[in-house]
C-alpha cells in the first residue's frame, strides 16, 4: 500500500449514523421553529461539527438554539443508535486486512468523543481502535472543513500529511482532507459522487476500497 495512515471519517464510513442522525436534527430543528428537512439536514451538516448548526440557524433566523440543545440533540441521536445503528456493510473485513498488510489507520470525526465511542461500541467496532487512534473536532479549534482535525491526526499518528489517505463521505470532510493537502477517497453510499468534487477517487462498496489503496 502507497500509504502510511488511514484515516477514516466516523460517520458515515464506519457506522452507519447519517441516516439516523440527520432524521433527528431535522426532526428537532423542525420542532424549535427552524424547518429543516431530512435533504436540507444532509446538505447544510453532513459531515459537520455541532457548531456549523449554530452559526447556520443564527445567520439565517437571527436566533440562538437553546442552551441545552446539544444535551438534549445527542441524548436523542444516542438513543436511536442504542436501537438501530450498525457498522456499515464490509468496514470490519476492512480493517482486518489493514491489520494482516501492517497498515496503521484511526478514526477522525466530527462527532464528538463520546459520540465516537458510543456508536463504537454499538457496533463492536471498539474492538478495532485503541483509545489513541481516535480524533475528535474537540480536539482541535475548527473542525472540518478546516484541515485542523485531520492534520492533528496525522501529527499524533506520526506520519507526514502527504503519505495519509483519508476515506470521506461529505463535501465538508473532503475540503479539510485537500487542505491537509492529503489524498482523499469519496465513499458515494449516500452521497452522490458529483457532491464530493475533488477527490483522489470514488467507491460505493468497502470491499473496492483495497484496491484503490494499493
Amino acid at each position: 500500500m502507497r500509504y502510511e495512515l488511514v484515516i477514516f471519517d466516523n460517520d458515515g464510513v464506519l457506522v452507519d449514523s447519517e441516516p439516523l442522525a440527520n432524521t433527528i436534527l431535522a426532526g428537532y430543528l423542525t420542532e424549535l421553529g427552524h424547518p429543516t428537512s431530512y435533504e436540507e439536514s444532509l446538505r447544510d451538516y453532513m459531515g459537520a461539527a455541532v457548531h456549523r448548526v449554530h452559526d447556520l440557524v443564527e445567520e439565517r433566523g437571527g436566533e440562538k438554539l437553546p442552551a441545552d440543545f446539544e444535551d438534549i440533540l445527542y441524548s436523542r441521536t444516542f438513543a436511536a443508535f442504542q436501537r438501530e445503528l450498525v457498522a456499515v456493510d464490509g468496514v470490519e473485513e476492512l480493517l482486518g486486512k489493514l491489520v494482516a498488510d501492517g497498515v496503521d489507520y484511526c478514526v477522525a470525526s466530527s462527532g464528538s468523543h463520546e459520540k465516537i465511542r458510543v456508536g463504537h461500541r454499538k457496533t463492536g467496532l471498539d474492538q478495532w481502535f485503541e483509545e489513541e487512534w481516535i480524533f475528535s473536532s474537540e480536539d482541535v479549534g475548527r473542525g472540518k472543513p478546516a484541515p485542523d482535525l485531520f492534520l492533528r491526526a496525522a501529527d499524533r499518528m506520526g506520519v507526514a500529511p502527504e503519505r495519509c489517505v483519508v476515506i470521506e463521505d461529505s463535501p465538508l470532510g473532503v475540503e479539510a482532507a485537500r487542505a491537509a493537502g492529503m489524498d482523499v477517497y469519496g465513499f458515494t453510499s449516500m452521497m452522490p459522487a458529483d457532491r464530493l468534487a475533488g477527490v483522489t477517487g470514488h467507491f460505493s462498496d468497502m470491499s473496492q476500497l483495497p484496491e484503490l489503496l494499493a
